[in-house]
């Protein structure tokens, strides 16, 4: 099995995620960020070199975002034997609706599927971030996986995982939906000025309630189920291509 994450190799969620793992691997392969590339999405490093640390037994920390982790254990850290399963997370927040574009850890376990790995996406959402439900994802991720696996998918389809922000005992069973719209409303640009009288920006998420479609991802969540949504790389619009097929030629 090979893990990783976004949040980097020294996020508590990676801990998690490996206590997770070595109840249901015989081995197991980190190789995760230096640093947090969250929002990274599924970025690969092409236009500088990836630098390789060894962090103990089979745990690798890599200069490069999850996409790159991904391909560094799949294709050369583990070109001998492939991971049977990729795990990507525990992500310190839930990843859903459109958000899901942007996460390096559903970008990381796409990037598996991408190299013919069956690959998960694991997260936590919180109301907190100073107080994040570790234990509900780490009591109740064993069990999820289990039973993903006994069921199966298809290769050219990872899973995202979500856990909802409750205690385990309180969560509702694993329950199936649909990428919803999500609760990201837009974009802003916040402009500052630092000591030496030079500007700078932050980039940020605008957030709040939207109408959500049938089976949504966070309104699955919102009401206290762990939540799993098949996700791919086609994103083909059927509705629209039908709409543009009646006047445009096709090949």
């Amino acid at each position: 099995m090979l893990l990783t994450n976004d949040d980097g190799i020294e996020a508590p969620g990676l801990t998690v995620l490996e206590e997770i793992a070595r109840g249901l691997a015989r081995e197991v392969w980190v190789v995760a960020p230096e640093h947090d590339q969250s929002g990274v999405s599924h970025a690969v490093s092409l236009h500088h070199p990836i630098r390789v640390t060894e962090r103990g037994l089979r745990r690798f920390a890599i200069t490069g975002t999850p996409g790159d982790c991904a391909v560094m254990g799949v294709c050369h850290l583990m070109a001998g034997a492939p991971p049977d399963l990729l795990l990507c997370g525990v992500n310190r927040g839930a990843n859903l609706g459109m958000e899901t574009v942007f996460s390096g850890t559903v970008g990381g376990a796409m990037t598996g599927m991408m190299l013919g790995i069956r690959s998960i996406a694991l997260s936590q959402a919180w109301t907190d971030r100073e107080h994040v439900r570790w234990p509900t994802a780490r009591t109740l991720g064993p069990g999820v996986v289990r039973q993903l696996l006994a069921i199966g998918w298809d290769e050219a389809t990872c899973l995202n995982v979500n856990f909802p922000d409750l205690p385990a005992a309180e969560a509702g069973p694993l329950t199936l939906a649909r990428q919803g719209v999500g609760l990201l409303q837009g974009m802003h640009v916040e402009t500052r000025t630092d000591p030496r009288d030079l500007t700078y920006h932050w980039i940020g998420f605008r957030r709040g309630p939207r109408e959500q479609g049938p089976e949504s991802d966070i309104d699955a969540l919102q009401a206290g189920h762990v939540v799993v949504t098949p996700l791919r790389y086609d994103r083909t619009d059927e509705e629209a291509y039908q709409v543009l097929a009646k006047v445009l030629p096709r090949r």
